[in-house]
């Protein structure tokens, strides 16, 4: 059963991208939560992650945050998490998030949310995990990347069996049901 799992949320910290983003980061943490699910991240206060982590533990579900000093001191951090770890660096900020994830959900953001994404690809094609990966293709916001990643594919820059590593989704109610799906 899926309940008390850990998503790791990727999803940006601007706090200048359209408004429906921010919208749909604080329907994906009520889906979250309300489904038995809780959630790792980045453990920023800003953009997409601060409305995502808020939502989540407004509607009764944990949140840790992993974030960095530097981080820290640049952006700040979410205040009401469960649990905050500030680490040394942005490697270990990622390991630390992906060792607590069950799953891996990609919002839309920026660089920081690419490098984390490509990462954890990464790391699923050397097998060292085996976690879904759900892209959430909020208003087609991931379609160049959704295209990059095929076509990596199928100039054979990566492996045919490669393209199930990824499970991309429209709507946010399909991630949590693939979330469920992938989990179980």
């Amino acid at each position: 059963m899926y309940k008390g799992k850990y998503l790791c949320v990727y999803c940006g910290a601007s706090e200048r991208a359209d408004p429906a983003y921010y919208q749909a980061a604080e329907e994906l943490g009520k889906l979250i939560a309300t489904n038995g699910f809780n959630m790792v991240y980045g453990g920023g206060r800003l953009g997409l992650m601060g409305r995502v982590s808020n939502s989540v533990v407004e509607h009764g579900g944990l949140v840790v945050g992993v974030t960095t000093e530097q981080l820290d001191e640049r952006e700040g951090v979410q205040h009401g998490l469960h649990e905050l770890h500030i680490v040394d660096t942005m490697h270990t900020r990622k390991l630390r998030m992906s060792e607590k994830a069950d799953g891996f959900i990609i919002m839309p953001g920026g660089y920081g949310t690419l490098d984390e994404f490509f990462e954890i690809l990464t790391w699923k094609q050397l097998g060292l995990h085996q976690k879904p990966i759900i892209i959430a293709n909020i208003n087609n916001y991931w379609d160049s990347l959704i295209a990059l990643y095929n076509h990596v594919i199928e100039t054979d820059f990566a492996r045919k069996e490669h393209t199930h590593y990824v499970q991309v989704e429209n709507t946010l109610e399909d991630v949590i049901k693939a979330a469920k799906q992938l989990l179980r």
